[in-house]
């Protein structure tokens, strides 16, 4: 990877600075961090980022990558290098649960927008697709890419503690290679320093739920399970033995992290006994044990301890001082929604604080951050571990949640194959209970539904609409201000685009259509750049499927003003004779300075 190195001391009798100064400190270089400095930094925010370790994530922890990152991601110009390592949406989806790889298959869930019908609404929601890209190939694209653009990045360098007065924040890091500590001086400190955030801690920030609820182990382990896998190609294998209601995240897992020979097994222990000893040897029969083939050749490349957490900050920011990412919300995996809402979280700060240093906004606007991005990680907190409730029902099915034996486990599961009206009754409490794991593996709502409201937002006086469908499993497109402004295919000349394409780059927006040259007049004449789309028959931009009239909920005379993380900050249904006065009010009102 190519890196800024890790400062070195200066030649003898050469000037020595004590402090080190920037506009913004990052302290992690995980998702939300890595992602903040590449936003930064391709906005033209100089930028540096510490981490106290020797190197980016070298294991695969988090992966699904679903639409809405892969739309943040295209817009910072790097979703073709995540593609390129990816594992593809058509190979992650057909969700397994079984008593062992090797063992009886008790059923599959078409998952990650596989199914057909979700498929469909996939492809009409987003000009993207959903992928599996492994936390230790995710992070070298967005460092590599953050660096490239002007991050200065450490290796080797811990946060001890910060302090803040009204100019700045002045934080004092530990270079671990020399032992001396020495101080940063930012304008801005973002805290993305993970799970155990010592920044947010210091910060004080006010923490809802608790931390430690369950054990669980990762085992990071190379075999070939082409055999077992290939058939039926998924992301996730969920196996059903004895010991996998203990801990854990509600049952073993086997988890793909490349087809079909690298992979990371998920199992619980007893928190409250604490972490068995990692041996070899103990990894190895936890493999075996989930994969069902006592010979398989393994190879075990790591092993670790961590816990099942439920914890949200209910507030993200204190003074200059913001957390992101695992900092501020801390769940178990289920539902993919980590690294997703970690990015996401950076996505939305960094054009604040961009905005905010050059001036253009008022300080207040950095207030939105906290106004928008809580609601959402305390609905992936709480939706990730009412995951891991819901494969209880799968056990229940089977009758193996009460203390039995293994024989007994396997009588149960077993039986299910009678032709009794009690095994017919358990087959269908089987099917039912899997099928209800949808809302884990094809919450397309809780990906694409984020709807906000802060000051950031200006409101249009038209009521909450409301979702006709059941908002966690569907996504509902909405041009309603504090909505993600909704994805059509418009072309331009030869080139077809996502009404996506044409929005973020760092700046405002404003979509118009034929009948809204005031609103274009408005928007060439305001003290802050917004580029102007104008949709329609014989302009820059045409509509040829009629999806973009459908979607857009205003006249072709009507306006959307979209802020540069993509969501809609105004809408006006109609011409405006004061046009002018109606876009600078809104924009004071996004900028805080109303």
């Amino acid at each position: 990877m190519s890196a800024a190195p890790v400062s070195h001391p200066p030649p003898a009798g050469a000037p020595v600075s004590t402090v080190v100064e920037t506009d913004v400190l990052i302290v992690g270089s995980g998702p939300a961090g890595a992602s903040a400095a590449l936003a930064l930094s391709t906005y033209g925010v100089p930028n540096i980022v510490v981490t106290r370790y020797a190197s980016l994530a070298d294991t695969p922890r988090a992966h699904i990558t679903n639409q809405r990152t892969m739309e943040v991601l295209r817009d910072l110009g790097v979703e073709q290098e995540v593609i390129a390592q990816a594992t593809p949406q058509h190979l992650m989806g057909n969700t397994t649960f079984c008593t062992s790889l090797a063992g009886e298959e008790l059923g599959r869930v078409r998952s990650w927008g596989n199914d057909p019908l979700v498929q469909a609404e996939h492809e009409l929601a987003s000009p993207t697709r959903m992928c599996d890209m492994p936390q230790h190939l995710m992070e070298p694209v967005l460092v590599n890419a953050a660096v490239a653009r002007g991050t200065r990045l450490r290796f080797e360098t811990e946060y001890l503690s910060h302090t803040q007065d009204a100019d700045g924040v002045t934080a004092t890091v530990r270079d671990r290679l020399r032992g001396d500590t020495y101080e940063i001086r930012a304008k801005y400190l973002i805290g993305a320093d993970g799970g155990r955030s010592k920044v947010a801690a210091d910060a004080g920030l006010p923490m809802g739920g608790q931390m430690g609820v369950a054990g669980s182990i990762n085992i990071v382990f190379e075999a070939d399970l082409t055999r077992y896998t290939a058939h039926r190609p998924s992301t996730l294998y969920w196996v059903l033995a004895p010991g996998a209601t203990v801990g854990g995240i509600g049952a073993g897992l086997v988890r793909c992290v490349r087809p079909w020979t690298e992979w990371l097994i998920v199992w619980g222990y007893d928190v409250t006994a604490g972490a068995p000893d990692l041996t070899t040897e103990y990894a190895e029969s936890v493999v075996r044990k989930l994969v069902g083939d006592d010979e398989l050749p393994v190879t075990i490349k790591s092993s670790s301890a961590w816990t099942v957490n439920e914890m949200y900050a209910e507030r993200y920011a204190n003074g200059r001082v913001f957390c992101a990412g695992d900092a501020v919300h801390r769940h178990p995996p289920s539902n993919g929604l980590g690294s997703n809402t970690s990015i996401q979280d950076a996505y939305n700060l960094a054009w604040k604080l961009k905005l905010v240093l050059d001036g253009t906004a008022h300080p207040r606007l950095l207030d939105s951050y906290t106004a928008e991005r809580a609601p959402i990680g305390r609905q992936v907190v709480t939706r990730a571990n009412q995951s891991i409730r819901e494969t209880a029902p799968v056990f229940e099915a089977l009758d193996g949640l009460s203390p039995q034996t293994p024989e007994q486990l396997w009588a149960n599961i077993a039986a299910r194959k009678g032709s009794t009206e009690a095994a017919e009754k358990q087959r269908a409490a089987l099917r039912e209970a899997i099928a209800f794991k949808a809302y884990e593996f094809n919450a397309h709502g809780v990906d694409l539904n984020q709807r906000y409201a802060s000051g950031a937002i200006v409101p249009d006086g038209t009521p909450e609409p409301g979702f006709a469908r059941d908002p966690e499993l569907h996504h509902q497109p909405s041009s309603r201000p504090g909505a993600r402004l909704p994805h059509a295919w418009i072309t331009s000349g030869s080139r077809t685009l996502s009404t996506l394409d044409t929005v973020g780059r760092g700046r405002f927006t404003l979509l118009t259509g034929i009948g809204g040259e005031d609103w274009v007049r408005a928007a060439s004449a305001q003290d802050v750049p917004v580029a102007t789309v104008v949709i329609g028959p014989g302009q820059e931009y045409e509509d040829p499927y009629g999806d973009w009239a459908r979607l857009s909920e205003i006249s072709d005379a009507g306006a959307l003003l979209v802020r540069p993380d993509g969501f809609v900050a105004f809408r006006h249904a109609s011409a405006a004779p004061d046009a002018g006065e109606l876009l600078t009010d809104a924009l004071r009102t996004v900028l805080g300075h109303a």
